[in-house]
């Protein structure tokens, strides 16, 4: 019987690890899409002076 406690004991302390990076994979997560924000933000102005200057000339190929 003390066979089933040793498995169920196992069983739980083998799952610990998995929650561990689990968390910490969705920290992590959290941080990159707060770096892509700030990115995407410091990028909308230069995007829209490239935009801007691509539309002064859009009408010559060369």
């Amino acid at each position: 019987m003390i066979w089933i406690y040793v498995a169920v004991g196992l069983g739980v302390a083998g799952l610990v690890p998995l929650v561990v990076l689990t968390a910490r994979v969705l920290v992590a997560v959290r941080r990159l899409a707060r770096e892509l924000e700030r990115a995407a933000t410091r990028l909308e102005p230069v995007q829209e002076r490239l935009n801007a200057a691509i539309g002064a000339f859009g009408g010559r190929e060369g």
